[in-house]
């Protein structure tokens, strides 16, 4: 099968990790009151198989729900197998491989999307009185969310009034009743730029939403890429094929094919709902939720048995993790290139719930930059936090590149062993922060500001030369022949 394909259809995505042993059909009867979602918050945690849920009590008939989509697994070889098929690539790709495929397409130049006149997701319409999305499995996700989201796993479509920006973001949309949805849209963030740029002329924002889109689609939407960077052309860059794209039912909005479910309408100029609370992508459940901006839905399109795919957002990993950090790893690497400092790979730890950004640092070229440590912590610091994926991501880890750091044993080991408690970690009390930290204070929200750092982790004497002392490892440790000797051998040592 064409790993391309699975990258750019949710059906053919599943086909493949079904083959693989990597999907369970789950036939039972399940109730998206909690149940679904604990069964999906176990599969992350347990790191499993993807479960698809077909026999949901009172849904449409036919209707289904994706749990997992880019989880885990726990066999240490095919660990990122799912979330790398959403780029078409192999089971056994690891994180620096998707690092740099993501790096290299923002490269390339814009493969513009291809437009059909007819697609998958038209095969079913409801207009007007006919649109109800309670008929639509939407499941509970925690025992103390405010509501029922539809939208965990899904990405926002809008285009600025002159045509000229195309935005697919990620989203989350809760329930409000089954022609209205909520969600947030900051003003920081594309849609609410977007947004903004409609309010201003006195017009509510034409708006769509895709369920079960294209993986890859879904993966960009989740990428911080600048300000007026048009997704689809991006998704395009990244499999070398553009994406399939059709006309939206009540606006000139262009939506993927072949998704499963496209809900359309606009973001009312003034209207709010409650939203939440929700549990969230950090670990925690908030109890207080928040008027956001209401959202009318005028139309709802989906395929024959279509599937809702959700993410149930709590301890990581899951897919807030997965792709969103891996997509924020890729966009910090490209920034600090771009600004000529000496970083040869990026990651968000997941098991940091995308709050902090690990960057590896060629200490060679580091040692002829004639930098205190200070200063080159505050060089990396401006850069990194006038940034949009630094702005989403408060502290930022900086290690020299003799350790792995898309390994977080080595990630703690470091934390631990090189940086000083009294020069090494360093607050900047001044730079605007993201305002879902869960550790910022009342004080820090009200001024937008307060909850950022970077730890440095490289030793002084790397920034003039060689480290006082070398890795004690498997690694560092053996000369390279003998390793390859240990390795042809393993099995016969009886391991």
């Amino acid at each position: 099968m064409n790993l391309i394909e699975s990258a750019l259809d949710l059906r053919v995505f599943l086909q493949e990790i079904r083959q693989r042993g990597d999907l369970i059909d789950v036939s039972e009867e399940v109730d998206a009151d909690l149940e679904i979602a604990a069964i999906s918050r176990r599969v992350y945690e347990k790191r499993l198989s993807a479960p698809l849920f077909s026999n949901i009590k009172g849904a449409m008939p036919g209707a289904r729900v994706l749990g997992a989509p880019a989880g885990m697994l726990a066999d240490k070889e095919r660990e990122y197998a799912r979330l790398a098929l959403h780029f078409g690539l192999p089971e056994h790709t690891r994180p620096k491989a998707l690092v740099e495929l993501i790096l290299a397409a923002m490269q390339r130049p814009p493969v513009e999307p291809h437009r059909v006149n007819s697609a998958p997701c038209k095969e079913n319409r409801w207009t007007g009185d006919e649109v109800d999305l309670t008929r639509l499995p939407v499941p509970l996700l925690h025992e103390k969310d405010g509501g029922r989201y539809i939208g965990t796993y899904g990405f926002h479509v809008v285009q600025s009034p002159d045509g000229t920006w195309d935005s697919w973001s990620i989203g989350r949309m809760m329930l409000v009743d089954k022609n209205t949805v909520t969600g947030p849209t900051m003003p920081t963030q594309h849609i609410g730029m977007i947004r903004d740029m409609w309010t201003k002329q006195g017009k509510p924002t034409p708006w769509a939403f895709v369920l079960g889109g294209p993986p890859a689609a879904v993966a960009v939407a989740g990428m911080p890429l600048p300000a007026f960077v048009s997704e689809p052309g991006y998704v395009g860059a990244l499999v070398g094929r553009p994406v399939d794209v059709v006309k939206a039912e009540l606006s000139n909005l262009m939506v993927p094919a072949n998704s499963e479910i496209i809900i359309e309408g606009e973001i009312s100029i003034e209207e709010t709902a409650d939203e939440g609370p929700m549990g969230e992508y950090h670990g925690y459940q908030h109890t207080k939720g928040k008027a956001q901006p209401l959202f009318h839905v005028k139309a709802v399109t989906f395929r024959n048995n279509p599937i809702l795919p959700i993410c149930v957002a709590g301890l990581p990993p899951e897919e807030n993790h997965t792709i969103w950090g891996t997509m924020i790893s890729a966009q910090v690497l490209s920034d600090l290139q771009h600004a000529g400092l000496p970083v040869d790979m990026a990651w968000c730890s997941y098991e940091a719930a995308t709050c902090w950004t690990v960057v590896s640092v060629d200490t060679r070229q580091l040692s002829v930059m004639n930098l205190t440590p200070r200063k080159f912590a505050d060089l990396v610091a401006e850069i990194y936090f006038n940034t949009h994926a630094g702005y989403l991501v408060p502290k930022l880890i900086i290690t020299g590149n003799d350790i792995d750091i898309t390994n977080i044993d080595e990630v703690v080991w470091v934390l631990a062993t090189r940086a000083h408690p009294q020069t090494d970690f360093i607050a900047y009390p001044s730079v605007p922060g993201f305002p879902m930290v869960p550790y910022l204070t009342s004080e820090d929200l009200t001024k937008g500001a307060g909850g950022n750092m970077v730890i440095n982790c490289i030793l002084p004497e790397q920034f003039s030369g060689p480290i006082r002392a070398s890795t004690a490892s498997f690694e560092h440790s053996y000369p390279e022949s003998l390793k390859k000797h240990v390795l042809a051998n393993w099995k016969k040592y009886g391991f």
